[in-house]
């Protein structure tokens, strides 16, 4: 007899894919912390500390299709909600302790993301030396756009990245500004966990992060690829 679940599972987490029918199905969600030296200096950082990652769960996606303007709700229990604009590493092939002379044969394609965070959480755990998923990992705090195959997204690692709210620039840097760059990532990240098809790295967010409100929009940016678009509700 075949097994019944309790309740209906969730549906799978799925990005589409720019220029096919397909969608990726998202597996784990891996977020580097300070990976661009000027916003390590602005959180108070030398610019150069190993890296480290904190992660979100998969249905805290928000999936923008191309061209359109995704929604995002504003969180509770905080009062400043901050955006990161990320560029997203979408993983196709998988492994553990991957070099990073072969990191980039695993990467299936990239896209825009948003790291959102409540900031003001985030800084009271760290203040307390306790756990900060509560300030990073809710519902609707990994917005995201299209994801373009590797062979199609051009010259990501020296790409500009940007973000605006309501027009106005408030993030723009370089992705080759990175600290660890796309590959070193992969092959720290792949050391203490087993990288799996699905997975998406959210490679860290340059200077600029900043409060937004219910009713801002945000355009996020990197050259190359399908820009994201997304209100606050």
């Amino acid at each position: 007899m075949a097994s019944e679940y309790v309740f209906p599972p969730a549906p799978v987490v799925s990005i589409p894919v720019v220029g096919t029918g397909a969608r990726f199905p998202v597996h784990r969600i891996y977020c580097v912390g300070r990976n661009y030296e000027e916003h390590a200096k602005e959180m108070g950082f030398s610019g150069r500390e190993p890296p480290f990652f904190f992660m979100k769960p998969a249905d805290a996606i928000v999936v923008v299709e191309g061209g359109q303007t995704g929604s995002a709700a504003y969180p509770s229990l905080t009062k400043s909600l901050h955006h990161e604009i990320e560029l997203v590493v979408a993983i196709g092939t998988g492994g553990r302790n991957i070099a990073a002379a072969d990191a980039m044969k695993h990467i299936y394609g990239y896209a825009v993301g948003l790291d959102m965070t409540r900031r003001d959480l985030q800084g009271e755990m760290k203040k307390q030396g306790r756990p900060w998923e509560i300030g990073k990992a809710f519902e609707q705090s990994a917005p995201i756009g299209p994801i373009v195959p590797a062979a199609d997204a051009g010259d990501v690692q020296n790409a500009e990245i940007s973000l605006q709210v309501n027009g106005t620039d408030r993030q723009r840097s370089n992705v080759s500004k990175l600290i660890w760059n796309i590959a070193e990532t992969i092959e720290q990240l792949s050391a203490a966990w087993e990288l799996a098809p699905g997975d998406l790295i959210f490679s860290g967010t340059p200077e600029g992060v900043a409060a937004v409100v219910s009713g801002d929009t945000l355009v996020g940016s990197v050259a190359g690829l399908p820009s994201l678009t997304v209100k606050i509700s």
